[in-house]
């Protein structure tokens, strides 16, 4: 039974049962544990610990910080050939998703825009190329 005490419903005001919310909080955490749990083991019999963007090596003490990255972005995509996965680091992890978010961001503003999603992507892009003229440089005695 909840306590009276404790946490209240902001608009039943009746108390709100934790125990009951932390056992589902636990099946969920479990589940999804689980499931990360196979694929991560899958992904890292098929492939070096190598991370796929900055090829730090990892080993048995660091192996914790190299993650499973799906491709496509959709966790529920893994086949047993691992053609979904790449193993990256969490920084690069993190980076991979940001830069999603970024692209996702980009596409819903150019639309609120009126424009197409390439259109904005190509308007986004740079046209400065620091190494211009660099090979005659180099050229030269």
């Amino acid at each position: 039974m909840a306590s009276t005490t404790g946490p209240r419903h902001p608009r039943t005001g009746k108390p709100i049962d934790t125990h009951k919310l932390d056992q589902v909080v636990a099946t969920a955490r479990k589940a999804s544990d689980e499931r990360a749990g196979g694929y991560r083991d899958q992904a890292l019999k098929l492939y070096p610990w190598v991370c796929g963007r900055c090829a730090r090596g990892f080993t048995r003490e660091n192996l914790r910080e190299l993650t499973v990255h799906h491709k496509d972005m959709n966790h529920d995509n893994n086949p047993t050939d691992g053609s979904n996965w790449e193993l990256l680091c969490v920084y690069c992890h993190d980076n991979e998703h940001q830069k999603y978010e970024e692209h996702l961001a980009a596409l819903a503003g150019g639309q609120r825009r009126g424009q197409g999603g390439t259109e904005s992507a190509t308007a986004n892009q740079t046209t400065h190329n620091p190494f211009e003229g660099l090979a005659e440089l180099l050229k030269k005695p």
